[in-house]
């Protein structure tokens, strides 16, 4: 099942993407919440009830405006160093990575659309991108068993992890760096395991115009995906909706000998197999 959030005709709601239509959600089952968050808090019974829809409430997925799957979760976390080849290209630049898995915060307010433009920031022109797959947690959930951490994953999206990389690297934490608005794409909606299958088993490619940038599988990850929902639940609650970016491979900007940063006109084209692609192109920052 491939889930979205979508505006349609100045009204938003969720549907699930069945060939070339959105099946609206809550119009068709109006026992099913209205938003993305309440659908997943609703836990796995939901899910079920939204998987047997069949109505006649849809709307072309051409007619609609894809938003965000999940735009407001409580939590955003990513991973940083997390793709053997990305440690070593890392380390060029100065960046040394511990054993243990490293996370720090992307702010939730930098989520953006899966085709929205990203800002070019008024303070820095060290903009560059990272294709990362992004799990959604979908039950509320702590101490999660490595083996049982599947089972608490509602399914998977793309993510461009866009980073500030001069405020990214004056910080420890990174998280500056990492939440400037609009630095969030997530999309273009979220695959369910049932449909996805093997999540460390997926190509994951970026493109900066046309120009292949980042080319490699997840099953390089150093910590794989059930890995770090025991690393982070042994810590913290993890909630229906947060959104955990699993790492980026080599291939970054910030690594190339000189730095090739993103610029104005740019676009970035994340693609994932078996999830699709999302697309952003870089503006100046609105006054």
């Amino acid at each position: 099942m491939k889930l979205v959030t979508y505006r349609h005709e100045n009204s938003i709601s969720i549907g699930k993407v069945e060939g070339d239509l959105v099946v609206d959600l809550p119009r068709n089952d109006p026992a099913l919440p209205a938003t993305m968050l309440e659908l997943l808090q609703a836990g796995p019974e939901a899910l079920d009830r939204a998987r047997a829809v069949r109505g006649g409430h849809t709307v072309p997925l051409s007619a609609v405006t894809l938003l965000a799957p999940v735009p407001n979760p409580s939590k955003f976390l990513a991973i940083g160093m997390n793709y053997r080849k990305h440690v070593a290209e890392a380390a060029k630049v100065g960046v040394h990575t511990p054993p243990a898995q490293v996370w720090f915060n992307k702010q939730v307010s930098c989520i953006n659309a899966p085709f929205g433009d990203v800002h070019m920031p008024a303070v820095s022109d060290k903009l560059d991108y990272e294709v990362e797959l992004c799990a959604v947690i979908g039950q509320r959930c702590r101490h999660v068993a490595r083996e049982d951490a599947h089972a608490v994953i509602a399914g998977y999206m793309v993510c461009n992890d866009v980073s500030v990389r001069d405020w990214q690297l004056a910080s420890q934490t990174m998280t500056i760096g990492k939440s400037f608005d609009t630095c969030g794409p997530t999309g273009p909606w979220i695959v369910t395991p049932d449909e996805l299958g093997n999540p460390h088993a997926l190509r994951l490619q970026m493109w900066v115009n046309d120009e292949l940038r980042q080319d490699d599988v997840t099953d390089a990850m150093i910590h794989d995906i059930y890995d770090q929902v025991a690393h982070l639940s042994t810590a913290f609650t993890l909630e229906p909706g947060d959104l955990l970016a699993t790492g980026t491979p080599s291939g970054v900007g910030v690594a190339m000998d000189p730095p090739s940063y993103l610029k104005v006109g740019d676009v970035m084209r994340a693609e994932i197999q078996g999830i699709g692609h999302i697309e952003n192109r870089v503006v100046a920052e609105p006054a």
